[in-house]
């Protein structure tokens, strides 16, 4: 089956109070090149969620990124130092005994000491995240595989209605060729015969020179030729297989066979269905670069 190198893939979760999020992006690439993009202290993930990704991408560049808590940073947690506190509020007793002061000395009045507060990183198991970034990464990688394939079933919907064209135009041709072969035959031998009017004509010898000549000019092969690289393309769009070399390959053959065409058979007519055949197989290139 056809599949796009194009796709997008998310899946998120919470773990000990910190919410993970794993994205995957692919675009067009000749080969393929997977980036990672992973918070502060986790390079050692990096390729065990390649070898996930490499199992279902073969081509474009594919790019994930690991995101925790809203940021590229570990998350922050407020600590209290409790024996500073305790510390704080004694002190605040003694001096109000000592001073013989009123009030209250409550939370909010010591919550304005700022000494008390630290801001540290949440400690969050390492097993636990490794385990849970590689299940969002297998579930993004579903994502993006459905999202590839959906759109590689509309780019094979539109590379199959374009083969389809090139066959019918092989079939106009073909059938055009014995008249263009037989009108060959006979303006050469009207020309012949107007250069020769003084004198006599061989008329088995020119039989044969015509016969060369039209058996040079002779389009035949490169139409089997052709409709052979068509059969091939109908078999590559219904592989399981990545197929989008081959019929890039398979593109420039058949580009070679119609420029032959072009070349040899010297009639306006053909000519026609060769401009329409150059045409239709341009645009199949530019929807195959696309193909994994």
């Amino acid at each position: 089956m056809i599949k796009s190198m194009t796709g997008f893939g998310k899946r998120e979760a919470a773990v000990q109070g910190m919410t993970i999020s794993v994205e995957i992006r692919s675009v067009n690439h000749r080969f393929r090149e997977i980036v990672m993009r992973l918070p502060k202290g986790k390079n050692e993930l990096e390729e065990d969620l390649k070898n996930v990704v490499a199992k279902q991408c073969t081509r474009g560049r594919i790019e994930v990124s690991v995101v925790t808590g809203g940021g590229n940073e570990s998350p922050k947690i407020l600590k209290l130092d409790g024996k500073m506190a305790r510390q704080y509020h004694q002190v605040l007793k003694d001096m109000q005994r000592d001073l013989k002061l009123g009030g209250s000395i409550d939370v909010s009045f010591l919550g304005s000491f700022r000494e008390i507060f630290t801001v540290g990183e949440q400690k969050v198991d390492s097993q636990a995240f490794n385990r849970t970034v590689k299940r969002l990464l297998s579930g993004a990688v579903e994502d993006l595989d459905r999202m590839r394939r959906r759109e590689g079933k509309a780019l094979q919907t539109d590379m199959v209605k374009r083969v389809q064209v090139i066959k019918q135009a092989q079939g106009h041709i073909r059938r055009r060729l014995p008249l263009v072969t037989k009108g060959y035959y006979d303006r050469m031998k009207a020309r012949v015969k107007d250069v020769l009017s003084v004198g006599t004509l061989d008329d088995q010898r020119l039989r044969q020179e015509l016969a060369m000549f039209a058996d040079r000019c002779d389009i035949t092969e490169e139409l089997i030729r052709l409709d052979s690289h068509c059969q091939q393309f109908d078999g590559l769009v219904k592989s399981k297989d990545p197929v989008g070399r081959q019929i890039d390959f398979l593109l420039q053959e058949m580009g070679r066979e119609v420029n032959t065409i072009g070349s040899k058979a010297n009639d306006a007519e053909i000519s026609k269905f060769v401009v329409q055949l150059k045409g239709e197989l341009e645009k199949i290139r530019e929807q195959v670069q696309n193909v994994e």
